[in-house]
């Protein structure tokens, strides 16, 4: 069968079997080029040396980088749960270190009142708590939670820490109220433990602010009276049972009568900071009878 001519004008067809036979022998060349040759080995490694291995290359040290990040991220996770854990650990080492001082505080308190009623042990007492105070930095003025039920009486004597708070100026059925020697309208007479001589110890909460009180009318022609001395109560107080430690002479000043003396005294009570007492059960005038 002769080819087919196509007229000028006409779309030039290759017959399918023709078009298959030609694709066979290029496939069948190539073939043996291939396996007989490295004509297409060289681009290829070329391509694979530029292209795919820096691919691969970079494809590894994300994959490393990745996997780093990721050990990262767990280690601070695990860092942020540690510090959670010590955090909670933390407050409760605080909480129970607080009980402690509490309890250390409170347990000295129990100590110095203890130690206060050994020292006072002719006088029949009643410790209380104090649950209430009037406004201000100083207990010039408190409640305690003991009252007649518990035959707290007025003018009974107060005693802490280191001596003489004050004395119990109202009476309710449980509590009392105390009204402190470092009160504006308190006066306590007192005397000198080395000389025996006699003195007018009075409130000052505008000195307290520096930690003492006045005391006035002292005689002492001899000049025996000296600072750091100790001053009690007296035996001619109306009120209060005698030789209660007060404070101590921190300064002397000749008035200008020049017949007296007057100063200040430190208080033995640290009336900052006061949270338990005792009553004196004993009182002034019982006693005198």
């Amino acid at each position: 069968m002769s080819p087919v001519i196509k007229k000028k004008g006409e779309r030039f067809t290759l017959p399918s079997k023709y078009l298959l036979l030609i694709l066979t022998v290029l496939c069948t060349l190539m073939m043996l080029i291939t396996f007989g040759t490295d004509t297409f080995n060289r681009p290829l490694n070329v391509v694979v040396g530029k292209v795919i291995v820096p691919f691969q290359q970079g494809i590894g040290k994300m994959g490393g980088w990745l996997s780093k990040r990721s050990d990262e991220l767990e280690q601070i996770r695990n860092l942020l749960d540690e510090n959670a854990r010590l955090k909670e650990q933390i407050a409760v080492l605080t909480e129970e270190n607080i009980l402690l001082q509490q309890d250390k505080y409170e347990l000295n308190n129990l100590r110095q009142l203890m130690e206060l009623n050994e020292q006072y042990e002719e006088y029949k007492k009643v410790g209380a708590r104090i649950i209430a105070r009037d406004s201000g930095n100083w207990y010039s003025s408190f409640i305690v939670d003991k009252g007649s039920n518990q035959g707290i009486e007025a003018d009974m004597n107060v005693i802490a820490g280191g001596g003489l708070v004050g004395r119990v100026t109202a009476v309710g059925p449980n509590w009392a109220r105390v009204t402190s020697i470092i009160s504006d309208n308190s006066n306590v007479s007192g005397m000198t433990i080395s000389t025996g001589n006699n003195l007018i110890v009075s409130g000052d909460l505008q000195l307290m602010s520096q930690g003492n009180i006045r005391f006035g009318q002292l005689v002492d022609s001899k000049n025996l009276v000296a600072e750091g001395d100790k001053i009690v109560t007296s035996n001619i107080s109306d009120k209060y049972l005698p030789n209660l430690l007060i404070g101590y002479i921190s300064s002397i000043d000749r008035d200008s009568n020049n017949l007296t003396k007057s100063g200040l005294i430190t208080p033995a009570v640290d009336f900052e900071h006061l949270e338990e007492v005792l009553i004196i059960t004993d009182r002034k005038q019982s006693i005198d009878e």
